[in-house]
């Protein structure tokens, strides 16, 4: 009974806490960082002032709701162990790869691109955001390197470019800044994934 009772109260937890994370997300992605209150998020998610302190500081909210909008969880540092990670090793060829993975970056960015186009604002000012910004930037090229040494120990990927080169040059390509750009230039989402599929085929895929 005990077991049961703690189960409970996290599931009870974890649920109020993806509460306050999407209601954040939402708030930060229309209103921007500077003007989301946490009294404001907590009358979007329906919960107290007290528990949405209870998940942090703001930084730290903005932090955990990109990660959650973007891939479901937060604090996950392993792609290969998310859903999204395993569908992505579990791929029968080169061209299956190159299409889930075009995939996954796309669902990514349309999940987190207004939060992602926030957090670029808010850290000109904010200095522990300006600092996440890099650590996400480093998170993103160390998930691709994971994904694509799979990809290159099943001899899927050029051989004749240094394999970091190829590392570096995916994770721009398919980086959120990439795609803010293209989608201002009036790009929809199918001509990105139509470029993106072809420049990766270019230039990290073998042929």
């Amino acid at each position: 009974m005990r077991t049961y009772r703690s189960d409970l109260r996290q599931q009870q937890a974890q649920a109020t806490r993806a509460r306050v994370l999407e209601a954040a997300a939402e708030l930060f992605a229309t209103d921007g960082y500077a003007r989301t209150t946490l009294a404001k998020i907590a009358t979007a998610a329906g919960v107290s002032a007290e528990t949405v302190q209870g998940q942090g500081p703001k930084a730290a909210l903005m932090i955990a709701a990109i990660e959650h909008v973007a891939v479901g969880v937060s604090g996950e540092d392993n792609i290969l162990d998310l859903d999204v990670g395993r569908a992505l090793i579990a791929a029968r060829d080169r061209d299956e790869a190159i299409d889930l993975l075009v995939a996954a970056q796309t669902r990514v960015h349309q999940n987190s691109a207004r939060l992602g186009e926030a957090l670029i604002g808010a850290a000109h000012a904010d200095p522990e955001l300006d600092r996440y910004r890099r650590r996400l930037i480093a998170s993103v090229t160390l998930q691709e390197r994971r994904v694509l040494e799979v990809y290159r120990d099943r001899g899927w990927l050029r051989t004749d470019v240094p394999f970091d080169e190829l590392v570096e040059g995916s994770a721009a390509l398919s980086g959120i800044e990439t795609y803010l750009r293209l989608m201002a230039c009036g790009w929809d989402v199918e001509t990105y994934q139509r470029w993106c599929r072809r420049m990766m085929t270019e230039t990290v895929f073998a042929r």
